[in-house]
């Protein structure tokens, strides 16, 4: 079969879509916006983690190990000078560095990165090619408030050689001088290197308050015994790891979060597969005589087949190519909100500029054409199986649909169950999760003709009765040509399913955590200092500001609060440990589990050093069956196994939670420091007046980030609807698309129907009767998509709440249902139907009946 022998099949193929032009361009806008929103949450999660890996890839350099401290208190320098005279055939470097932010550089997150020069060059060469002032690298290393930045980062914010910076760190605030810009040929380095502020490595302990700490030791080793050696010269407190080890942490931490928005992303394509679908049928039933005449005439089945996946693979391909256009200037826009997020819960990272990988561009295309080939195999098989004899009636395909409802209510049935049974299998983790949650979409899509087919029975005789013959056509159309119709009320159903599934979980999540807020934050008044990000506290108060709060006049009661990141051992990953004094709920916190002998209130039993409260997450996220009776947790002095208390609800990390009480983790992790307060004030004493004296008092000491209650819940929530304003914009655009779908449905209709319509007009129906018809159709059509949507969004809600969200991060929640949820979403559909079937209806007021009459 050679591309001469079939140049007359693609030339009618041409002529076909130079005759339906808008049908083609509905559908390649369908495609192009489902590849949007994939392209644009890989571009956005894709540069997230880009700009992670190379501010890191810029510390590590080409270190093969680093030696950290297992106490947040750091690495003791000492360890350092120890090494470097017992092992001088391994480079090691010193490295201090945190977070902070910088007046003049717009006031972002930046890492100032404390260094050792006389030990830097065998790991990065950034200090090769600096632009200095006077003597260069003399005043790096002798004047104490010395930085280096950028060229580029200078160049942007237009600071020069000899301006002072004022650094905010931990809201205390340091004037410091540029005395140098770093300039690298390498784009990547150059891009790495734009959110960094380089000091020598005794300024950095300073401004950092580290006197005599390191936050890690780089080396570079290429003999096993070597490893052997410096392992057995570290104390117990220290760890040596590989250079990677950090890297596939946070990729690991973030893993479940981009594939929620990726599964929700891939939402909108399956319903631009319906469209697709809907697209090819329409055709392929349209020229259904036409491919009857040249199978007599003797055109293969074969070359049928390739005739009609050869025009999905070319609209296809254009609303790919078109879809990672548009998905790479939304990912532009969005990559801001998905970066706060990871910023909220995860680490810290910088988004200078999206970074478009060649990857994310073939996946976009790939996934694309991919999808609509295989939503056009269906129909391409149909008439390429169809003979001849078969092809030339029009009904055939609709007698076909009919015979099999009673199959597709079947192979419902089998995708209902495989959908479940996946959801069951807890061990496969969040992809045999979504895996089940989309063969139960696709099972009900399935059941949708059948449905309609029963709705529009059951309404005929209601119809006639109440609209009269507008009333009996209107459901008679619908059935008539279900095989176009279904696949349209499929894909809303689809897009309002998810409407509904979103609405509830993101209500009952919100409503949980309101509730979780209420019941968690009893203080009145929380203080800790400022920070780079909006959901952790990454510095320490000042201790003279925590001694004096403690006594401070109206407060009655101080509970002091500190973190760290602690390695759970039995799972061998990463928790958030909180070391307390006190009870921030007043024992209003909710458990899931507490210890029977210590209901109702295990507090006392953790003051007392009895063990420790973990939150629910570390134990759904290793889908444990029972709660552990103890726990081991790596502390600087050995790997210690603590008695679980209880389990309590937390919604704060994804990663697990364990509160210890400060008396046992004082003298382990060697760590006395505080980063927040939750104060209780007197009876009668003003909250707000007691703010504003202690932001007053302190302000010399250290900038404070002080919050009533009442606006510490307030905040919080702004963090929560600000990480689900993508979910929302997602759900959006899947609307869309099933919008686009029943507009692309109706038209198609519309023109098959010609010239029965034209009939219609010329025995007397008027265009007002014609459009009502349309505009009934459309709304019946709606209507269905709504009411069918209801259930299977329920069912969907309770998929994400019970179990993604289980398996995604360890919460669980209380699933609110409120009616409007319902209705707002059946009004959606029908609202899109009727929207849908405008542009038909008015198109029916200008028919030529003449025209119409005498189409074959």
């Amino acid at each position: 079969m050679t591309l001469t022998s079939n140049r007359p099949l693609w030339r009618l193929a041409w002529q076909r879509i130079r005759q339906q032009p808008l049908q083609y361009v509905l559908c390649i806008v369908g495609i192009a916006l489902g590849v949007a929103m994939m392209v644009s949450i890989d571009l956005a999660n894709g540069s997230a983690q880009r700009a992670f890996a190379l501010s890191t890839d810029a510390i590590t350099g080409r270190a093969t190990h680093r030696i950290e401290a297992i106490a947040p208190t750091g690495v003791d320098e000492a360890v350092y000078t120890t090494l470097k005279r017992s092992l001088h055939s391994v480079a090691m470097a010193p490295v201090v560095e945190g977070y902070i932010k910088v007046e003049e550089l717009g006031d972002q997150p930046v890492r100032l990165v404390g260094l050792d020069l006389f030990a830097e060059a065998p790991f990065r060469n950034y200090f090769g090619n600096v632009e200095s002032r006077g003597t260069g690298f003399v005043q790096f290393l002798t004047n104490p408030s010395a930085v280096v930045l950028s060229q580029e980062t200078a160049t942007q914010h237009q600071v020069h050689l000899g301006d002072t910076l004022h650094l905010d760190i931990s809201g205390q605030h340091h004037p410091a001088q540029l005395v140098g810009t770093v300039a690298t040929s390498d784009s990547l380095n150059r891009r790495a290197l734009s959110n960094f502020l380089f000091a020598d490595i005794a300024t950095a302990q300073e401004l950092l308050g580290q006197i005599g700490k390191l936050n890690h030791i780089d080396l570079i080793v290429s003999q096993p015994q070597d490893l052997q050696t410096i392992a057995a010269l570290l104390p117990p407190d220290l760890k040596l790891e590989t250079a990677e080890a950090q890297k596939n942490s946070v990729q690991q931490m973030t893993a479940a979060f981009e594939l929620n928005l990726t599964a929700l992303s891939l939402l909108a394509l399956v319903v631009g597969m319906f469209l697709i679908y809907n697209t090819i049928t329409f055709s392929v039933i349209q020229r259904r005589p036409l491919f009857g005449v040249l199978r007599c005439l003797g055109v293969t089945q074969g070359q049928l087949f390739a005739l009609i996946l050869g025009e999905s693979a070319i609209f296809s391909a254009v609303g790919s190519v078109l879809g990672v256009g548009l998905g790479i200037g939304l990912g532009r826009s969005i990559v801001g909100l998905i970066t706060q997020t990871i910023n909220d819960f995860y680490f810290v990272v910088s988004v200078q500029q999206v970074t478009l990988a060649n990857s994310t561009i073939v996946k976009g295309l790939v996934v694309g054409i991919v999808s609509a080939l295989v939503a056009s195999a269906l129909p391409a098989l149909e008439a390429m199986n169809t003979p001849p004899t078969m092809t030339l009636q029009r009904s055939t395909l609709e007698s076909k649909i009919q015979q099999w409802l009673p199959k597709l209510a079947l192979l419902w049935l089998g995708f209902t169950i495989a959908g479940v049974l996946l959801l069951q299998w807890a061990s496969a983790g969040l992809v045999a999760a979504f895996a089940g949650l989309f063969a139960v979409l696709l099972g009900a899509a399935l059941l949708t003709p059948s449905l309609i087919s029963l709705a529009m029975q059951g309404f005929a005789p209601i119809g006639s009765r109440t609209l009269g013959v507008l009333g009996r056509l209107a459901p008679r159309d619908i059935l008539r040509s279900l095989s176009r119709t279904s696949v349209a009320v499929a894909a809303l159903m689809v897009s309002v399913s998810v409407i509904v599934g979103v609405s509830i979980m993101v209500g009952s999540f919100r409503g949980t955590v309101v509730q979780w807020l209420d019941q968690t934050l009893q203080a009145d008044i929380y203080v800790s200092p400022p920070t780079v990000t909006a959901n952790r506290v990454l510095g320490k108060l000042d201790p003279a500001i925590v001694s004096a709060l403690k006594t401070y006049p109206g407060i009655r009661q101080a509970v002091t609060y500190t973190d760290a990141d602690v390695r759970v051992v039995e799972f061998d990953r990463q928790a958030k440990l909180i070391s307390a004094d006190g009870d921030v709920s007043q024992g209003k916190r909710p458990y899931a589990w507490i210890r029977p002998d210590l209901r109702p209130d295990p507090w006392q039993a953790l003051d007392a050093g009895n063990g420790v409260i973990i939150s629910e997450a570390l134990i759904l996220r290793e889908n444990l069956p029972d709660i552990p009776p103890t726990i081991t947790l790596e502390t600087p002095k050995g790997d210690r196994s603590f008695p679980v208390l209880a389990v309590f609800y937390d919604y704060s990390s994804d990663q697990g939670t364990v509160i210890l009480d400060n008396d046992v983790y004082e003298p382990l992790w060697q760590d006395d420091s505080v980063a927040s307060l939750g104060l209780f004030v007197e009876p009668g004493v003003s909250v707000d007046a007691t703010v504003d004296a202690i932001n007053r008092d302190f302000q010399s000491i250290q900038s404070l980030s002080v919050s009533s209650n009442r606006s510490l819940r307030e905040d919080s929530l702004i963090i929560f609807d600000r990480t689900f304003a993508i979910t929302n914009a997602l759900r959006l655009l899947a609307v869309v698309v099933a919008f686009i779908g029943v507009l692309s449905t109706l038209m198609s209709l519309q023109l098959e129907r010609t010239r029965e319509l034209g009939i219609l007009r010329a025995t007397g129906m008027t265009p007002r009767q014609l459009s009502g018809m349309t505009l009934l159709e459309t709304g019946l059509m709606g209507t269905m998509a709504g009411v069918f949507a209801l259930p299977l969004g329920f069912a969907l809600a309770w998929i994400l709440i019970y179990v993604i969200n289980v398996r995604s991060f360890g919460w669980t929640l209380q699933m609110a249902l409120e009616g409007r949820y319902f209705w707002q979403a059946l009004l959606v559909s029908i609202i899109a139907a009727l929207l849908a079937g405008l542009y038909p209806a008015l198109r029916l007021g200008r028919m030529n009946i003449s025209t119409a009459v005498r189409q074959e």
